[in-house]
């Protein structure tokens, strides 16, 4: 959550949104102007002091400080409440892709614990078979067993042994992937599960999977999506209304003629040339050239499909929802079965081999044994790791 570009480009968005909303209430502000202007005028001319023409060749100056202001225009409070709701959809979106990270973190996660597992389970098999050969060796010196039992041992370890080899591979493009999911670049940490015991949770409510519906952020940001499509057409709609505005004006002037000492100096023509403007303005929009009308149409075309894009967005959700419910039913069940067979099959791989160390069996039986009992441990590990992580995924659709 602090390192991934994803939550890291959401954010961004969040806080550009909380500049909309700045920008927005803006508007409802009057703007504050400063000019001053020189002027140079050569011949027939009005001379701003007396307001009568003569030939002259005059320097003007002129300061102002003006204050439009839009006194109502029900665009400006369209647009503030329009970049509110946008700036909540942002946060619906943070939150979605907080969970996408999540949801995958957790899935490379169990997908390395598992690989981890399996390879610790495979290295011991070795060591198992390793030791076993040295004792059959000695037991084929002093005639106890025949020799072909060390051929049958020795190629059930070659077959161990490609499998560890992918094993190791497989445990090694994992971690990657799970570092690539959190956007980590030090291969030098290891990620280690403190809790290896599958945590039971309850399905018993009908209604959980609504709830679960209820809650995500992909599903609200779907409703919020609509309330903006909705308060698009408002907007538009906002061009047929009146706007009322109002202008402050203050300004004054200093004039002279050139090559020639002015009547009145500097100070004294900026007093007395001052003047106040104050107007009101109301503007009636009567005839566009039908713009208003059709991006009223074009907003109601776009609520259309937002509320399609929501119906997509229900069935889909709702279905990863029910489908996560069924997986982890499942995963608890075959979990449960598997954990029974383990036991079973570890009881006969002892016995097994308690038979073949007492010279009851041959080597090739053995290790059918063995590998039955190998296939069990892999099943289980598979199986526990899935329903641990089944549990996790539901636990981040259950967060607040």
């Amino acid at each position: 959550m602090k390192n991934h570009p994803l939550i890291k480009q959401s954010i961004l968005e969040v806080q550009k949104s909380d500049r909309n909303i700045a920008i927005a209430k803006g508007n409802l502000l009057p703007s504050v102007n400063a000019g001053i202007n020189h002027n140079y005028s050569f011949g027939s001319t009005i001379d701003p002091s007396t307001n009568s023409r003569k030939t002259l060749n005059t320097q003007y100056d002129q300061f102002s400080i003006s204050t439009p202001v839009e006194l109502f225009n029900w665009k400006n409070y369209g647009e503030i409440s329009l970049s509110k709701l946008n700036k909540e959809s942002s946060e619906y979106r943070l939150k979605s892709a907080q969970n996408d990270i999540s949801l995958n973190v957790i899935q490379q996660f169990f997908q390395y614990q598992y690989d981890k597992a399996w390879l610790e389970v495979l290295q011991t098999q070795i060591s198992g078979i390793e030791e076993q050969i040295k004792r059959t060796e000695k037991e084929v010196e002093i005639g106890n067993r025949p020799k072909s039992d060390i051929y049958d041992i020795k190629a059930n370890l070659g077959t161990i042994k490609e499998q560890w080899i992918s094993a190791q591979n497989q445990k090694e493009l994992s971690k990657n992937n799970l570092q690539n999911a959190i956007s980590l670049l030090d291969d030098k940490i290891d990620f280690i599960l403190s809790e290896e015991n599958p945590e039971n949770i309850l399905f018993n409510n009908e209604d959980f999977v609504q709830k679960l519906l209820d809650k995500n952020p992909l599903y609200q940001n779907a409703i919020k999506l609509n309330e903006i499509a909705k308060k698009s057409i408002e907007l538009a709609k906002s061009d047929y209304y009146p706007r009322l505005s109002g202008m402050y004006q203050w300004s004054t002037f200093f004039s002279k003629e050139l090559g020639a000492q002015p009547a009145n100096q500097f100070s004294e023509q900026f007093k007395q040339n001052k003047n106040n403007y104050v107007s009101f303005g109301l503007d009636f929009p009567i005839f566009n050239r039908f713009q208003t009308k059709n991006r009223i149409e074009l907003a109601k075309l776009s609520a259309e499909n937002t509320s399609l894009e929501k119906d997509k967005v229900v069935l889909e959700l709702t279905n990863n929802l029910k489908t996560i419910e069924i997986q982890y039913r499942n995963a608890q069940e075959k979990y449960r079965a598997l954990e029974e067979n383990f036991e079973n099959q570890k009881l006969s791989f002892q016995k097994s081999e308690e038979k073949y160390k007492e010279g009851m069996m041959d080597a090739y039986t053995f290790f059918m044994v063995r590998n039955s009992w190998l296939q069990a441990n892999y099943n289980l590990i598979k199986s526990r790791y899935d329903l641990m992580l089944q549990s996790e995924l539901v636990k981040v659709y259950l967060k607040d």
